[in-house]
C-alpha cells in the first residue's frame, strides 16, 4: 500500500516544484534567476540598433548635403545631431507653431512616419530658389507657391532617404503636407517613436530637419540592418582593377603659389594695368606646390617646351603623397556625385 501524504508533505512538494521553475540550470551548473518581461519596453530600440541607425543617417546627411547643395547652388551643411526614442506626445510638444510637416508611408511595413522641416531653414531655401540670397523671413504661414516649392525640396529629401535605407528594403513614400490636427491623429500619444534630428546650415540661416518613425514597426528592419552591417563585404579582383582604372583617369587641380607675405595696403590700392609690384621675396625662394588644394611640398616653376611644370625641392614621402591624393580624389568623387545627382 502506497504511502499517504500528509498536508506538510504536499506543501513541500509544491514548494520544491516552484523552486525548480524559478531557477534555470546553466551548462556550468550555476542557477540564473528568470527575468520579468516588461510589456512597456515592447518596441524598445537597443543600443546596437541605435548605432546602426546612426550609420545610415550619417550617410543620408552626407548625401543630402551634396545633392541639395548642388541643386540650390549655395553652400549647405547637413549634420546628424541626435537620435532618440521618445513617446509621440513628446514629439508633438516639440513642434513649432508654424512648421512644414509631411507624412511618409513606410513600405513594406504599411506604417506612417513624419518629416518636419522648420520654417527657420525652409524660408531661406525658398528664397534661394526664387532668386534671392537665402535670407530668413519672419515666421509666417507659407503661400501656395512657397509650399509647392518646399514640397519639391522635401521630395528630393525623401529620395535621399530611400537611397540610404534601400539596403534593408525600407522605402519612404511622400504623401502630403499635414495640418497640426492631422499630425496629432497619426499615432497614439503614448506610442514609442524614433526621432532623428539633423542640423541644416546655410550661409545666413540654420534650422532643424526632424524625422519621426514608429519604433515598434522598425524592429524587423533594424535586425536586418544589423545583419547587413555585420556581413563582410568582398570585392572581386575585377572590381578592384576597375576602381583603380577609374581613379587613374580622374584629374586633380595642381598649382604653384607664393607663400604668405605682407604687403602695404597703399601699394595694392594703387595697382593699375602695367604696374610692377615688388614682392618681399628673394628670387631663389621656392613656391608651394598644392595638389587638390592641399600642400604637397616646395617647388620651383620651370618650363619644358610649351608646357609649364614644377621642379620639386627635396624628396617627398610616398605615404604622404598617397594620403594627399586620396583626400583630393575623395573631394573629386564628392563633386562627381553632386554633378550626377
Amino acid at each position: 500500500m502506497g504511502k499517504q501524504l500528509e498536508q506538510g508533505d504536499i506543501d513541500a512538494l509544491f514548494a520544491a516544484a516552484g523552486a525548480n521553475v524559478a531557477t534555470h540550470a546553466t551548462a556550468d551548473g550555476d542557477s540564473i534567476p528568470p527575468e520579468r518581461y516588461n510589456f512597456s519596453r515592447a518596441g524598445q530600440i537597443s543600443n546596437e540598433q541605435m548605432r546602426a541607425i546612426s550609420t545610415v543617417n550619417d550617410l543620408f546627411a552626407r548625401n543630402l548635403m551634396h545633392t541639395l547643395g548642388a541643386w540650390l547652388r549655395t553652400p549647405l551643411r547637413v549634420k546628424l545631431v541626435a537620435g532618440e526614442q521618445l513617446p509621440f506626445k513628446e514629439f508633438l510638444e516639440r513642434l513649432s507653431i508654424h512648421t512644414f510637416v509631411c507624412s511618409l508611408r513606410l513600405e513594406p511595413l504599411g506604417a506612417v512616419g513624419l518629416l518636419e522641416l522648420e520654417l527657420a531653414i525652409s524660408s531661406p531655401i525658398v528664397d534661394v530658389l526664387l532668386g534671392g540670397a537665402g535670407k530668413a523671413w519672419p515666421v509666417r504661414e507659407l503661400t501656395d507657391i512657397e509650399e509647392a516649392i518646399l514640397t519639391s525640396v522635401v521630395q528630393l529629401t525623401v529620395q535621399e532617404l530611400n537611397l540610404a535605407w534601400q539596403s534593408v528594403g525600407l522605402e519612404f513614400v511622400f504623401e502630403k503636407r499635414e495640418t497640426e490636427a492631422a499630425v496629432a491623429r497619426m499615432m497614439t500619444p503614448g506610442e514609442k517613436t524614433l526621432c532623428v534630428s539633423f542640423e541644416v546650415r546655410m550661409p545666413e540661416a540654420q534650422g532643424v530637419l526632424n524625422l519621426c518613425l514608429p519604433a515598434v514597426v522598425l524592429n524587423a528592419i533594424l535586425r536586418r540592418l544589423i545583419s547587413e552591417g555585420d556581413r563582410p563585404r568582398r570585392r572581386s579582383k575585377e572590381a578592384h582593377m576597375r576602381i583603380r582604372e577609374l581613379l587613374g583617369q580622374m584629374k586633380i587641380g595642381t598649382l604653384l603659389q607664393f607663400p604668405q607675405m605682407r604687403l602695404r595696403a597703399s601699394e595694392v590700392a594703387t595697382l593699375v594695368p602695367g604696374t610692377v609690384l615688388r614682392l618681399p621675396l628673394p628670387r631663389t625662394s621656392a613656391a608651394e606646390l598644392r595638389v587638390g588644394n592641399l600642400h604637397l611640398g616646395r617647388a620651383h616653376p620651370v618650363r619644358t617646351g610649351e608646357h609649364r611644370g614644377a621642379q620639386l625641392e627635396g624628396e617627398i614621402d610616398r605615404d604622404e603623397i598617397s594620403g594627399h591624393l586620396a583626400h583630393a580624389l575623395g573631394q573629386q568623387a564628392d563633386e562627381a556625385t553632386m554633378s550626377v545627382n
